[in-house]
């Protein structure tokens, strides 16, 4: 079928992965998905990766199986820029001798390459802080996390390390380090808890702004029983090599240190061919989720500035986010496909339906709040929370694998919890 029109996706993270495996298996579009790695790992657990209480390699996508099981190719590569007139997409592909470029050409592309930490231009952050912010990076934060402990596991000196962040993933990496270093310690040493020595590190007046200040509070609370001090209204004004420098003129020192702040969008979209951009450097689409320059090019998830026709408010920069306009798109493009239409088919507005939030603190406790269109709205706590996080995962895996394949590898993940060490020891 030569004549199906070309769709390209350019980012295998929640929103791109849904597409790709909801119109490649409609089997009316040449589907091609592209991302600089070789699996998808579902973002919120890459907090996990990095402690080491989840092991990627048995919670990853293969892209290529997943492409060859519904019916659309997987590229590798990176996108670096594109050409609106000739329609093509510019990919560079990683190999062991330079970065090949490659183009492909497109009748339809969807940017879906999700957003950044924000460093803010802080003085030292890039060259001594990490970020978790793809599963690279993530395993390079557990790398370093192994390597501090295995030159403290003799000399029984101190593991100073400190968060930037007091954000979801700021908090949900503290009480995953907590977890994990409680679990190691019960692997040869047991003194191990006492010599961590944790800092959390938030800007504003407190923890988790997204969410009610009761939220807030407990939060602040369940880290500071578990021994990670918290600091509040601290403002970041350097890193070094030893730790962090405060606008009121303290030092936080810090061996391991990891950046969770702020959000913006990838550098190269500010490369790309005169494409709109919001002050963040997020792409601007319309209620239809196409681009305001170019009704080819589509964006979706936390690489768009989107403003709710509702609350007019911007729809946030969440995995529930990218989600939802991901199930929107190959919703309804799909369906017009599928009667004869062409990519360039009207699409109704996307509307942004606010489902609530979830954090979880490792097994410590838990909170969520339901969105209004959830049972009513309302809270979760402790147990009911972290259950609920755990099965907004499941519904993921569901939605890319189908129910019995879905419902198998959960199993099998329960199967392997119950053999395997419950942290990482490699």
């Amino acid at each position: 079928m030569a004549d199906r029109a070309r769709i390209v996706i350019v980012g295998g993270g929640v929103a791109g992965i849904e597409v790709a495996t909801s119109l490649g298996r409609g089997g009316r579009a040449d589907v091609t998905l592209a991302d600089r790695s070789l699996s998808h790992v579902w973002k919120p657990m890459l907090h996990t990766f990095a402690a080491g209480t989840a092991r990627a390699d048995r919670q990853k996508v293969d892209f290529f199986a997943q492409a060859r099981r519904n019916s659309f190719r997987f590229q590798p590569g990176t996108l670096v820029g594109i050409d609106r007139q000739a329609k093509r997409v510019r990919l560079a592909v990683e190999a062991a001798e330079g970065r090949p470029e490659i183009d492909r050409p497109y009748d339809l592309l969807v940017l879906a390459i999700g957003s950044r930490a924000n460093d803010f231009g802080t003085p030292g952050v890039a060259e001594h802080c990490l970020t978790i912010d793809d599963l690279t990076e993530a395993e390079h934060f557990h790398d370093q996390l192994r390597c501090h402990l295995l030159a403290r596991l003799d000399r029984g000196s101190m593991l100073e390390i400190a968060i930037v962040g007091g954000g979801a993933t700021g908090v949900e990496l503290a009480a995953e380090l907590k977890h994990a270093i409680n679990l190691l310690s019960a692997y040869g040493s047991p003194d191990l808890p006492r010599r961590l020595r944790l800092t959390l590190i938030e800007s504003g007046a407190r923890l988790l702004p997204a969410f009610p200040e009761k939220v807030s509070r407990a939060a602040a609370r369940t880290l500071s029983d578990l021994a990670v001090e918290v600091r509040t209204n601290a403002m970041v004004t350097g890193a070094d090599v030893d730790g962090f420098s405060l606008k009121d003129g303290s030092r936080i020192p810090a061996g391991l240190k990891v950046w969770a702040a702020g959000v913006k969008a990838p550098d190269v979209l500010a490369g790309l061919d005169g494409l709109e951009r919001s002050r963040t450097g997020q792409l601007v689409v319309g209620p239809d989720l196409r681009t305001s320059r170019d009704p080819a090019i589509l964006a979706l998830g936390d690489c768009t500035s989107l403003d709710d026709p509702q609350s007019g408010k911007p729809v946030p920069a969440t995995a529930q986010a990218a989600r939802q306009q991901a199930q929107h798109l190959a919703r309804h493009l799909g369906r017009a496909l599928a009667r004869g239409g062409s990519v360039a088919t009207d699409l109704p507005p996307f509307r942004y339906v606010e489902k609530g939030a979830i954090v979880s603190l490792a097994d410590f406790n838990g909170w969520g709040t339901l969105g209004r269109y959830t049972f009513g709205g309302g809270r979760l706590n402790g147990l009911s929370a972290r259950l609920t996080h755990d099965l907004l995962y499941r519904q993921h895996q569901i939605g890319l694998y189908g129910p019995v394949r879905g419902t198998m590898t959960w199993l099998l993940d329960d199967l392997d919890h119950l053999i395997s060490p419950p942290v990482r020891l490699d």
